[in-house]
């Protein structure tokens, strides 16, 4: 596989996965960006073609790791697309998913970054725990449990922190539970 087919292949799939980590759309391309100029320059260090994946989210996950460190500051407040995927559907709905996925993202944002990654790993990108596992560089069975443990403390939050209704629409809207509280 070359590199423009490999960069085909998964551009998409990185740039999600750092938005959804770094939430800001300008640092995501650039981070995406580094990752596949990182990936032509070591390519030839890839001992196994057939974890290619795993390899290229590594490389991805490492530079989210470093970006935080340079900037020493917490992941910001502003509100970006994310976790949602609104490829293909209608302005309106396009919207509605929108209002949700940014409670929800600044809610996922209190998670410690370790359990924030394997959820973001499993619950957006849909990798397998062995493919985490391979990714962070640990253990299954670690993965797992993380995963676990992030789940459970992401629902704690939410509902400690979130009220969900649905509106007048149908449509299942998450508030900041202060803010509800607030009217």
């Amino acid at each position: 596989m070359d590199l423009l087919e490999i960069h085909d292949q998964f551009y998409e799939g990185v740039k999600k996965f750092i938005l959804a980590s770094v939430r800001d759309q300008s640092v995501a391309e650039d981070l995406a960006q580094e990752t596949f100029v990182r990936i032509g320059e070591k390519i030839n260090s890839l001992r196994d073609p057939a974890k290619i994946s795993s390899w290229i989210f590594r490389i991805a996950y490492h530079l989210v790791q470093d970006h935080y460190r340079a900037d020493k500051k917490a992941p910001r407040e502003e509100i970006h697309e994310g976790l949602v995927n609104v490829e293909e559907t209608p302005l309106q709905k396009k919207m509605e998913q929108s209002e949700m996925s940014q409670c929800v993202q600044n809610q996922l944002q209190l998670l410690p970054d370790s359990q924030r990654t394997v959820i973001i790993l499993a619950d957006v990108m849909g990798f397998t725990a062995q493919e985490i596992a391979d990714v962070l560089g640990i253990s299954v069975e670690n993965a797992k449990v993380r995963l676990h443990r992030g789940r459970k403390k992401f629902k704690t939050i939410l509902e400690e922190k979130c009220t969900f209704e649905i509106d007048e629409r149908s449509v299942l809207v998450c508030e900041p539970a202060i803010r509800k509280e607030g009217r």
